[in-house]
């Protein structure tokens, strides 16, 4: 039943709240207030302040302490990349015959087709990768690659909410959400969880993917630009001092702690009241972090930017970086937008030569550049970075040129968080149609990256209807030999 706040009981607390400001200024003219952080100091990893991301401890020693995630939106073709597959040449003009029922998503399924890249051996261990990656295959002793992912879906956007969030269905949290959640973060005033998209527009699915569902909207990704303020509205109107926007920011915690006393259970309140304060504190802290004036022309370099085609995304890459430096928990970072033309994301149906030479082209040099930078400055072994997308890709031929989706298997890697190098986990089928040994659903996915951060994947669960719910539902096991 909804309560009814008399007149008398509006004038006695708002009485005791002017009451209160008046002992405030009271107390700051005999030099008794707390003194406020040292401006210089802003942006360090505490603020001192209780929120949702304060530090939590891991179930047991973490590997990693972050996580940057790479996803390209579209559909990576596993063939075409890390996965090669020689009997597509043997058999190339035949049609995929001995695996049951063959199910395209968009029509017009062709014979075998042989991928139009070269793939060759590259480090001390002599993994194979394609052409497309020549920077990328500098790095394969530093990455595991994981041959045989599954997923459950041939639909983009449904295949993108399982990989984000364990289920095909939207309102689920996304990984990046159970992260914050159970860990929170080393800096109280940036977000734990940033997501930077393609500037050409978001992935498939949108917002959805990296939502916090059903629990507190804190636990959400904050969307974060890849030039100029890095959020929108984020800097207040010059009319407004930095003095005045912290009396209304108190005054406002002071009505909103009274309503949160006679509604503990309120949890959408106090995510509120904790997002008006990480607002502020990021008007000084935000700018900074993703300012990339300040890093020598060597490091930009290296990462891409001031070229054409690497820029954008080598841009998105430096800015995870330096967002990892400063504590930020979970960073997500999409390639491939739904822009305005359709060859802006991975989906290959089209031309599969075409499609991947522009999208490898684009992400090459600044993955290359992160893994190199990273483990320069000491942050690898900290760090967990994946690479994947929402499904492969059919070894058949689409109108003779393209491909067709497939999430019966999918090749993603590993690297950083101590995670051995060199290795490739799993296999797909002699044609790259199906995972055939040692299949990687999503849960184990998820189950592997908890296990990472020194998380139990069973034990981190929140209550929702009755049922304590978790990431990885009632399955999942962290693969073997990414944890070992």
């Amino acid at each position: 039943m909804r309560r009814i706040t008399s007149r008398r009981d509006f004038l006695n607390e708002m009485g005791n709240g002017m009451g209160g400001l008046g002992l405030a200024w009271l107390l700051g003219q005999d030099g008794l207030l707390a003194a406020p952080p040292a401006t210089g100091a802003v942006c360090g990893a505490g603020s001192g302040i209780e929120t949702p991301f304060s530090p939590k401890k891991p179930h047991f020693a973490p590997r990693a302490k972050a996580v940057i995630s790479l996803f390209m939106s579209g559909g990576v073709s596993q063939m075409d990349t890390f996965d090669p597959k020689p009997a597509l040449t043997k058999y190339a003009g035949q049609p995929l015959s001995g695996k049951g029922e063959v199910v395209v998503r968009q029509g017009h399924p062709g014979p075998l087709m042989p991928s139009p890249f070269a793939f060759r051996k590259h480090g001390q261990s002599g993994m194979e990768v394609s052409e497309l990656f020549p920077e990328l295959a500098k790095q394969v002793d530093d990455i595991a690659f994981l041959r045989s992912v599954i997923g459950r879906s041939n639909d983009h956007v449904m295949a993108s909410y399982e990989l984000a969030t364990g289920t095909v269905r939207m309102g689920a949290p996304s990984v990046g959400s159970w992260v914050t959640y159970g860990l929170g973060s080393e800096n109280q005033n940036l977000p734990a969880y940033v997501v930077i998209y393609d500037a050409r527009g978001g992935p498939f699915g949108g917002p959805s993917n990296w939502s916090a569902g059903y629990m507190p909207a804190v636990y959400q990704g904050t969307i974060f630009r890849s030039a100029g303020d890095p959020i929108a509205d984020l800097t207040p109107p010059a009319s407004v001092t930095q003095e005045q926007q912290r009396a209304r920011l108190d005054l406002l915690g002071k009505l909103n702690a009274l309503d949160e006393t006679k509604n503990p259970a309120n949890s959408e309140l106090a995510a509120r009241i904790a997002s008006y304060e990480l607002a502020y504190r990021m008007q000084a802290c935000a700018p900074e972090a993703v300012d990339l004036s300040s890093e020598p022309e060597a490091t930009k370099k290296l990462y891409g930017l001031g070229e054409g085609t690497t820029e954008a995304f080598g841009r998105q890459c430096l800015m995870a970086r330096r967002l990892v430096e400063r504590g930020v928990r979970f960073i997500q970072l999409y390639h491939g937008g739904l822009g305005i033309q359709n060859t802006d994301t991975w989906d290959a149906h089209e031309d599969i030569r075409s499609n991947h030479t522009k999208h490898a082209a684009s992400v090459d040099v600044p993955i290359a550049g992160l893994l190199t930078d990273l483990k320069g400055r000491g942050l690898l072994d900290s760090t967990l970075v994946i690479f994947g997308s929402e499904f492969g890709r059919m070894p058949i031929s689409q109108r003779g040129v393209g491909r067709d989706h497939n999430p019966g298997t999918m090749t993603m890697f590993m690297a950083g968080a101590k995670i051995k190098g060199g290795q490739a986990i799993g296999e797909s089928d002699e044609f790259g149609y199906k995972a055939a040994v040692q299949p990687v659903n999503v849960h184990d996915l998820h189950a592997t990256i908890l296990h990472l951060l020194g998380v139990d994947h069973t034990r981190l669960t929140y209550a929702y209807q009755g049922r304590q719910m978790r990431l990885t539902d009632v399955y999942g096991v962290p693969v073997p030999q990414i944890v070992a």
